[in-house]
This record gives structure tokens, sequence and C-alpha cells, in this order.
């Protein structure tokens, strides 16, 4: 499957580079939701609320409300996830929360399995440097994805799992990497960072990894037409 990306600061579509470097603008949320219609998800990311800088709560809703959408950014307790299902969404992204210090934050994830169901919750396996990344990717754990993804199994429907190295640089992927995961775990796995070819998509979707696209969709190095008949194929 391929997911198209809504990202969102201070109000507009944006895609950066890394986490930190605004890269581009897109069009308003409303228009990108209209141009993602062909797909059959869409991810949406306040990165605000992830980076601790505020929301994008009004916009979040409405996209939630209006299309089957996976929501994360700024998920940190079990008030915001059930309050982002109650909008519409059909799953959250659930990264910072997830750990605590340099483990893994059992209870508060169990007590989101209790609220809203595991199968409801995408925990992110952000990735860089090879440790797992959180808060907007501004810290780092001390550990790898490799490491904590079993553990994980009881409290999620999937993961997403993001190669921060590579985020919004157009250069490609870690193949590598997302191949280790899929040996880690047989839970559903949503790769995203530096996709930037049909030929990655197919490769990942090969190893029964779907694909978040964003900065390759927004500069116009894939094109949405041929994604979405794709898209239809892998489906």
């Amino acid at each position: 499957m391929i997911i198209p990306c809504i990202d969102l600061q201070d109000g507009k579509v944006v895609q950066l580079v890394q986490g930190r470097e605004k890269a581009l603008e897109g069009d308003s949320p409303e228009r990108m939701l209209e141009k993602f219609a062909a797909f059959g998800v869409i991810q949406v990311i306040d990165l605000d609320a992830a980076m601790g800088k505020g929301s994008n709560d009004a916009i979040v809703r409405d996209l939630a409300g209006r299309a089957v959408t996976r929501v994360g950014g700024g998920v940190r307790n079990v008030e915001r996830a059930r309050a982002l299902i109650d909008a519409g969404a059909s799953r959250v992204i659930v990264g910072t929360a997830a750990f605590s210090g340099n483990g893994v934050n059992e209870p508060l994830l169990a007590e989101m399995d209790a609220a809203i169901g595991r199968e409801k919750i995408l925990l992110a396996l952000d990735s860089k440097d090879g440790r797992i990344t959180i808060k907007g990717w501004q810290e780092a754990v001390d550990r790898t994805a490799e490491d904590v993804i079993q553990s994980l199994e009881p409290y999620c429907g999937g993961f997403l799992c993001t190669y921060v190295d590579k985020e919004g640089m157009l250069q490609g992927t870690d193949l590598d990497w997302y191949k280790r995961l899929r040996a880690a775990t047989r839970h559903e796995i949503t790769a995203a960072g530096g996709i930037t070819t049909i030929e990655e998509i197919q490769a990942l979707a090969d190893l029964q990894i779907h694909s978040a696209l964003g900065m390759a969709i927004y500069t116009g190095r894939l094109d949405l037409e041929e994604l979405a008949k794709m898209n239809g194929r892998l489906d």
C-alpha cells in the first residue's frame, strides 16, 4: 500500500529535511486531501505537536473526519489518542510516549490498548544513526528498532518505521534496514524516509511493507497518477 503524507506546521502543509529544515510548502490541507483522494489511506502528522511547539488540532480533526487517516504528532496520553479516534482517525501513531528513559513505556501502552484497542495503534520506530529518535526527532533513545520491536508487538497493530537519516533528501532509503525489521516481526510495517523511486516502493512491497511518501510526491519526482495505479495493483 502507498500512503501519501500531509505534514502540518504553523497551519501549513510542509516537507522538512530530517525534521529540521523546511524545504517546501504544499497546497492547503484541504487541497492536498483532494489530491490524495485516489488513495485509501492518508497519513497526517502534526509536526508542531510532535516537537512540543503548539498544535494544528483543528486542521487535524477536520482531515480525520473527511478521509481514512492515520494521525500522529504529540499523541502522548490516552486522552489524546481517544480524541483523535473520536474525531474520525482510523489509527493513531504513537512515538515519543512509547518510551520511558531507555526502555518501553509499558504502562502507558497498556492503558492505550485498553482504551482504543491495539489494532488502532501504530508505534513509531524512527531511526537516525542506528538509534531510535523521539520528540520530533530531537532526542535519541539508546536502543535500536531491532532491539525493541518484538517487545512492542503486544501493544499495537503495526509499526511506522522512518529512516530519518535520509528523510526528505530524495536519496533513497535503507532497504537492508527494512529487511532486518521484516525479519524481526510479523506485524504490519510502514516504511518512510527517503523513498524516491518506484523500484524502492516495489522492493518494499515485495517485503510486505507499506510505503509512506512525502517529498517524492511534493517535488513531482513521483507522479500521483502513476502511484495511484500502482497502489491499485499492490492492494
